[in-house]
């Protein structure tokens, strides 16, 4: 049986991943700060300011590491460059979430599986940084998981939609923006195939639509039954501006794929 071990484990996304796998493999987790984890023995502190990965790695030996670390970018480059030693040379893997902000200084199409990386933000600038180290690496030995706006039910962005109701604040959206979305219980399920199947690569996991976010955020906020939401029109382009991950050359089978309307139902259910 597989060992897994998901870096930021107790996250919205990486919690998601723990809970689908947990019943089929031998799964451990890492968490910085709930304290709920302390008593889980199959979670593991771990504070990338003060100390290295290599120790829990030592222990656990994973022969399948997921990382949806979030923290300070500096720390999180030396964490990688530690698993992917530990993965070089061997058949262990390293599943990257990465995301579609890889591809934010193109702004004219969606983007593809095996289209050329180049971003203006910090966090795609991050995340190819660490793209352009696995992609070194025999291909058995990483899977890098690309993905658009993550929501669901309970997740921090559909909070904060509800949130900002509560207290009058206008929430910003971006009629300019075309992209497209997941949400987590999805990803998870999505993960647990390419494992399953002993995937390799990269693969997007995004829905196969595209959106434009005000008029996605409206349509939860619909469904949210949200009336007195205040919404600030945010243009960054005199014309629709893509960013999105769409599957084209590694389709998953159907019952993975989703479009927008499955991630509105699923962040809006029992609420």
């Amino acid at each position: 049986m597989n060992r897994i071990l998901i870096i930021g484990a107790s996250g919205f996304i990486g919690n998601a991943i723990y809970k689908d796998l947990c019943s089929y493999f031998d799964v451990y987790g890492t968490y910085y700060s709930q304290k709920s984890y302390r008593q889980n023995q199959h979670f593991y502190h771990f504070d990338m300011e003060l100390e290295g990965i290599d120790l829990i790695l030592k222990k656990l030996k994973p022969t399948i590491i997921i990382s949806a670390l979030r923290g300070d970018f500096e720390n999180q480059i030396e964490v990688h460059d530690t698993l992917i030693d530990y993965i070089k040379g061997s058949n262990r893997k390293l599943i990257f979430l990465s995301s579609a902000n890889v591809f934010d200084a193109f702004s004219n199409y969606p983007s593809y599986e095996f289209d050329k990386t180049l971003s203006q933000s910090i966090w795609g600038k991050l995340k190819i940084r660490i793209e352009s180290k696995l992609l070194r690496l025999p291909e058995h030995n990483y899977v890098i998981a690309r993905l658009p706006m993550v929501f669901g039910y309970k997740s921090p962005r559909v909070k904060e939609l509800t949130e900002y109701a509560k207290v009058g604040v206008p929430f910003e959206v971006f009629p300019d923006l075309v992209m497209n979305t997941t949400y987590a219980d999805k990803v998870a399920q999505q993960i647990h195939y390419l494992i399953n199947r002993n995937k390799k690569g990269i693969f997007h996991l995004g829905s196969s639509d595209l959106i434009h976010h005000d008029e996605f955020i409206k349509e939860i906020c619909n469904g949210l039954d949200i009336r007195n939401m205040v919404f600030k029109n945010v243009y960054t382009t005199n014309f629709d501006r893509f960013l999105a991950v769409i599957p084209k050359d590694k389709k998953l089978p159907k019952h993975l794929q989703i479009n927008n309307e499955n991630v509105i139902e699923n962040s809006i259910k029992l609420l």
